[in-house]
């Protein structure tokens, strides 16, 4: 007897399980339209919404716009640093070459083999975008010029360059070295 309670009982259980769950009339009945799921309140949620995703939007697209930006101006500045590296190297070069054509010598083949060897240089730094800067005659300015002496000249406005003792370069607005001057009547 005991063994037909324990199949009575399982038999119970497997049909409370087997069976559906009983949903309540409330639910099974067509929900009434409240304020908040009207269709204008829906309508205006989604609206909200397309507006916070559109906003995510234009933030990320602003964001993308200056990383290219920036890291544009990064290349560009590592190119001009790389550049300025380098011309600094050639441009003790540069100085000997001038010194050694502003030297005599009796050999004209020679004078004019080092005087080739000295404008291929030049060209090399015009090709990279390097340019002298102007300083004999001109005013002088401590942006551009490096004052190691001043002279009276009567014959030369005041704070005008008398002399160049060593040239300045520069590469676009970038100066790469200034030029060594003689300031006349400061």
């Amino acid at each position: 007897m005991a063994e037909d309670e324990n199949i009575k009982e399982q038999s119970e259980a497997e049909v409370l399980e087997e069976a559906p769950e009983e949903q309540p009339a409330e639910a099974e009945a067509p929900a009434e339209e409240t304020p908040d799921n009207s269709p204008e309140a829906e309508i205006e949620r989604l609206k909200k919404e397309l507006a916070d995703e559109k906003e995510k939007y234009l933030r990320l697209d602003a964001e993308y716009y200056n990383y290219r930006t920036r890291t544009a101006k990064e290349k560009a500045d590592a190119y001009d640093n790389a550049t300025v590296s380098a011309v600094t190297e050639i441009l003790s070069v540069v100085d000997n070459f001038e010194r050694a054509l502003a030297a005599k010598t009796e050999d004209e083949n020679f004078k004019k083999g080092v005087d080739m060897i000295f404008r291929q240089y030049l060209a090399i730094l015009e090709k990279l975008g390097v340019s002298e800067i102007p300083a004999e005659g001109a005013e002088f300015d401590p942006n551009f010029h490096n004052a190691v002496s001043s002279i009276e000249d009567e014959n030369l406005g005041e704070n005008t360059v008398a002399a160049v003792l060593q040239k300045g370069y520069m590469v676009g607005k970038k100066i790469i070295r200034p030029a060594m001057v003689t300031v006349a009547n400061p």
